[in-house]
């Protein structure tokens, strides 16, 4: 063998070493301690010490340990996959991505499952294909689901864990996340009080899920409260088109309304819209206020008041509950329970600007009089 082939086969070689990925057992030689314990603690299971788990994983994330998925689905019966789906916003598994909620929502789920070993999979609430049952998940997260929703229903049936975004209503499922929709809306509105508004108006949308749900009950019972004629449209959420057109609907009535609070992401910019073929002035003319998450409402003329519903916490919040679910962790804290599961409340955080902030009135200062004039 020549050296120059002698050299060829040591490169060879050591490229192949550098492929092979780094097993259970390299971890524990390098960490020194046993594999029961790397198991323990790259799972979160065991009583170890701290120091001890956080020594493996530094030791497994330096030798570039990944699990292997088939020896865990072998171990526990688990494939590492868990769901997400939508069933308000259309059949596509991707439409409801369209929305600022639901992306950041999404993003903070698959970096939430990532952290804990999983995989997220967006699968459409619906389909011509049975893709549901050509998968094998571990779990589902749900978003919005509505009342008496057969999907989750169904998946409930077969044994598999189903934790909602969204109080799930008469659906049956392991765990809940949600924002407290009444308090909010009832904040939005006590804050249009304040800024001068007496007609509030509402842009709702015609499906069944919680937020919508909620959120228009909240405005119906603060009208009966104040006695206040109900100025509302309500349309698909899902169509944009069928947002604009409601906007300009509500803001034609004969009562028009001299305040309005649209629910979805779009109705800041319809709302606006509208406002400008009627030769309304945003905020003197119309305060407005909308839920979103997208930051094109700071840079709107003039910025638009808007609500968070947080979606990155609860998209954290909701896969960390399925997990747990998934390996039989009990939850460490239940702030509320009912027949559908264990539930918690997420806070939101109205970002006021100026859509909602109507200008005092201008007041004329007289120029002094030079002394002794009359």
């Amino acid at each position: 063998m020549t050296a120059a082939a002698n050299h060829h086969g040591r490169r060879t070689t050591t490229r192949t070493r550098r492929l092979e990925r780094a097993g259970i057992r390299d971890v524990a030689a390098a960490a020194g301690v046993s594999i029961t314990t790397v198991s323990d603690a790259l799972n979160g299971k065991g009583r170890l010490p701290d120091e001890t788990r956080t020594k493996v994983r530094e030791v497994a994330e330096r030798l570039g340990y990944r699990p292997s998925a088939a020896a865990r689905t072998l171990r526990t019966g688990r494939s590492g996959l868990i769901g997400l789906t939508v069933t308000t916003y259309g059949q596509e598994p991707f439409t409801f991505t369209e929305f600022a909620y639901f992306a950041e929502m999404a993003r903070a789920a698959t970096s939430a499952a990532l952290n804990r070993g999983y995989a997220l999979v967006v699968l459409p609430a619906s389909s011509r294909h049975d893709v549901w049952s050509n998968v094998a998940l571990d779990g589902t997260v749900v978003i919005d689901p509505s009342d008496h929703d057969p999907m989750v229903a169904d998946l409930y049936r077969q044994g598999l864990p189903v934790v909602s975004d969204g109080k799930p209503g008469n659906c049956p499922v392991t765990a809940w996340v949600d924002n407290d929709h009444h308090a909010a809306v009832l904040g939005i509105l006590e804050h249009l009080a304040q800024a001068g508004a007496r007609r509030i108006g509402l842009l709702t949308g015609t499906s069944t899920d919680t937020y919508t749900r909620l959120s228009t009950e909240a405005y119906l019972g603060w009208c009966r409260s104040v006695g206040q004629e109900p100025l509302y449209e309500a349309y698909p959420a899902h169509d944009p088109c069928a947002g604009a057109v409601a906007a300009d609907r509500l803001l034609a009535r004969p009562d028009r309304p001299d305040a309005v609070y649209g629910l979805f992401d779009p109705n800041g910019t319809d709302l606006l819209a509208a406002a400008r073929r009627y030769h309304l002035r945003v905020p003197d003319d119309l305060l407005l206020v909308c839920c979103s998450e997208s930051d094109v409402y700071a840079t709107t003329e003039p910025p638009i008041t808007t609500l968070s519903l947080k979606p990155r916490r609860i998209g954290t919040t909701v896969v960390n509950l399925l997990i747990d679910a998934i390996e039989g962790i009990a939850p460490a804290d239940e702030t509320a329970a009912d027949q559908n599961g264990s539930g918690q409340l997420m806070p939101t955080e109205l970002i006021v600007r100026r859509s909602s902030q109507r200008r005092p009135p201008r007041t004329t200062v007289a120029a002094p009089r030079p002394p002794g004039e009359a």
